[in-house]
């Protein structure tokens, strides 16, 4: 466990028989925000009447999906984290590419983030992209990569600290370019060009004193035990930063964004803070809860997430608690679901 009150939440059995039930959302069971409209839905991301029951007769100008990897991840191969074959998970993607398409307005932005493993031909991120092709209402925009401040170290390959982001669109919506400036001022001068007969160069030309993100993100820190937005129990989960600028860019102050893979309620906390709505969901509910949690914490304190401590204070958990490895989550979900990973 660490330094953290709360143990990886998908890696251990008796630890999830406690907080379940502290849970307020069963299978097929919506929380509905009674102060800014948001939704958290107990659902599956890949069943049509589920995404149907969440957005009724709404439409997403928005998506951001961060679905299972289909990578092992952290030498925890335990539920959330275990891998199903490669065409099983293409099948299981295509669902909730349909779902959230289906969702979407006619001019709407699809953000998705994947995984690459490196030890298995990069998968699932090749095929993945592959398979997206299918979808000709969707038209590539950008491949973005967020570089990780801290990675899977090793002595004999380049660290792996990369994250990639697909960003494609639906019909030809808005972009607000000055979502995209960074924190990092210009240094480099230079690309002298002649602007009214007068020779400028590229740092009198700008917009902005500070350095465009572009596609390769270098200025978003990894979340750890340290920072006040951790989430203890939820694993490599999306900083906080990486979010509001896709939410920034690609929507307005009351428009509607989806997330149908919740986990650490990123996406809710982030649409929350610029004033958006969110509708997002989880088939575990317990990432549904700790999203609901989240939400209400960071209005009761104006934290954005409990650092070290734990989003379940009603519970003390051990030091040290076996692990216990079981096929599905049938006991504690009253139904059975392919296994994958989280993240």
């Amino acid at each position: 466990m660490g330094r953290e009150k709360l143990p990886r939440i998908d890696g251990d059995d008796k630890v999830r028989k406690l907080l379940l039930p502290f849970c307020r959302l069963k299978p097929d069971e919506i929380w509905e925000d009674p102060l800014h409209k948001h939704k958290i839905g107990c659902l599956d991301a890949t069943n049509e009447k589920d995404i149907l029951k969440l957005m009724v007769n709404n439409k997403s100008v928005l998506a951001i999906q961060d679905p299972p990897y289909n990578v092992v991840v952290g030498n925890n191969n335990t539920h959330n984290l275990s891998k199903i074959s490669l065409e099983k998970y293409i099948e299981w993607s295509k669902k909730w590419v349909e779902n959230t398409i289906k969702a979407l307005k006619d001019n709407a932005h699809f953000y998705i983030w994947l995984g690459a493993d490196q030890n298995e031909g990069f998968q699932p991120l090749p095929d993945f992209m592959i398979m997206m092709r299918e979808f000709n209402e969707l038209k590539t925009r950008s491949f973005v990569t967020m570089r990780n401040q801290r990675g899977y170290g090793t002595q004999k390959n380049w660290m792996a600290v990369r994250q990639e982001l697909l960003y494609y669109a639906r019909g030809n919506p808005g972009f607000n370019i000055e979502a995209e400036y960074t924190d990092i001022p210009k240094i480099l001068r230079g690309y002298y060009k002649e602007v009214n007969g007068e020779r400028t160069e590229n740092l009198e030309r700008s917009k902005s004193p500070n350095i465009r993100a572009g596609n390769v993100w270098v200025d978003i820190q990894q979340v750890f035990y340290r920072m006040e937005e951790n989430v203890p129990g939820c694993y490599a989960q999306k900083p906080l930063k990486a979010i509001e600028r896709i939410i920034s860019a690609s929507s307005r102050k009351d428009d509607l964004v989806v997330d149908f893979f919740a986990h650490a309620g990123t996406t809710l906390l982030a649409a929350e803070k610029l004033k958006r709505r969110c509708f997002t969901i989880d088939i575990d509910p317990i990432f549904a809860e700790v999203s609901i949690r989240r939400l209400e914490h960071f209005r009761q304190t104006g934290k954005t997430g409990w650092q070290f401590k734990t989003p379940f204070p009603e519970i003390e958990i051990k030091p040290k608690v076996e692990y216990e490895k079981r096929e599905t989550f049938k006991e504690d979900r009253g139904y059975s679901y392919p296994l994958l990973p989280n993240f």
